[in-house]
Order: C-alpha cells, then structure tokens, then sequence
C-alpha cells in the first residue's frame, strides 16, 4: 500500500508494519529493491501474531524520509516502523537525520546493539549510524529503527547471532521490540521463538491459552 489512509487491523492482536527502503537507484529503477523483500521474509518467518505491512521505496533524500515516516506512523497507524538503508557516513546517507528530526524520544540501544553485532563479521561497522526513536502523537505512538542496507545485516541485526548448538551469542535487537510497543500503547506482538525470541519480564506475559 502507498496510500496515507489508516490501516484497518484485522485484529486486535494485529500489528502495523511500516517498511521502508531509501535508496536513490533502487527508487529510481536502476536496480531491483533488496529492502523491502529481505523485510517482508525476515518479519514472516519470525512474527506469531497477525501482521501487515505498508510500503515505501524512496531516493535518499531528508524531507522524503521525514515525511514518509510521519504519514506511516500519524496517517497509516503503523506499531513499528522499520527503514533499510542511508545509514553510513557518504553524504547522501541521511536516513538518521532524518529519523531524529521526527523523533520525540530517541532509544539509543538500539543503534549501539546493531553495532555491536556487526562488528563481530566487519571492522567497518563503526562507520554505521542507524538509530532508534519513538514518535507519540496525542492519540499513538511508534517505534522507528533503522536497520543496515544489506539483507544479511538485516537479518543478523534483528535476529542475533547463535553458534551451532543454539546457543545465543549476541541477542538480535527484535527481542525487546514487542515489549517496547506494549509500553507505548501498541498491540501485543508474540513470535517465533526458534527465529527469535521476545523478552517480557513475567509480569507483562500474557498466561497461554489452554
């Protein structure tokens, strides 16, 4: 969807996904868009509960990105909003700028988990910038991530890194994006915990259903 209507959810339990991918070339067709798919199979494989996903591929432009997220969290509603891309240090890179000038709190361990993560595989991952805000309006609030451009990035950011037996060497930062939204008001988002799992303290678990 790219319109700027309000998502209808399906659901109580339904959370609203806002992704967006920045990238001049890609916006701009000179090559296929790897973002949104890598997005889109990351989130189906690992979220339990209902979801849905609104859309963005845009040039790396700042008022473009500001603007994008503020119609996806004020108009559409979106829960989560999650961005790929723009995130280094070349000039064109404005994603996170463009992510602060929106905020209304920023949520730094986001950033500094990402980092940590991929600096396992790469020396250069100190030259990433990707942040984390939350956006409250009277009536909703989001949390907006950026996340790295490469799809592998994005999956070992969110989902962290495990050796070969399972156990968790570094947590992915997807862990503590369900609790996040049940304290800003949103939905109560489970998922897969073979992918990844969520981390509530006791007293904000749901009891299962028997």
């Amino acid at each position: 969807m790219t319109d700027s209507a309000r998502i209808v959810r399906r659901h109580p339990d339904e959370l609203v996904i806002g992704l967006v991918s920045v990238s001049d070339r890609a916006s701009a067709g000179v090559y296929e868009d790897q973002g949104l798919p890598a997005l889109r199979e990351w989130l189906g494989s690992a979220l339990a509960s209902p979801w849905q996903a609104v859309e963005r591929l845009i040039p790396d432009e700042r008022e473009r990105i500001s603007q994008a997220l503020i119609e996806l969290v004020d108009d559409n509603g979106c829960d989560l909003v999650l961005t790929t891309g723009g995130t280094g240090p070349a000039r064109r890179d404005v994603t996170p700028e463009a992510t602060l000038a929106v905020g209304t709190r920023e949520m730094p361990g986001f950033g500094e988990q990402m980092r940590q993560i991929s600096l396992r595989f790469v020396p250069t991952a100190i030259l990433s910038r990707q942040v984390a805000v939350i956006r409250e309006t009277p009536s909703h609030a989001a949390l907006i991530v950026n996340l790295p451009g490469q799809p592998k990035a994005i999956r070992e950011t969110l989902e962290g890194l495990k050796s070969e037996d399972g156990a968790v060497l570094a947590p992915g930062i997807f862990a503590a994006i369900p609790y996040c939204i049940d304290l800003i008001g949103g939905p109560y988002a489970e998922t897969r915990p073979e992918v990844i799992a969520a981390f509530r303290p006791k007293s904000a678990r749901r009891q299962a259903r028997g």
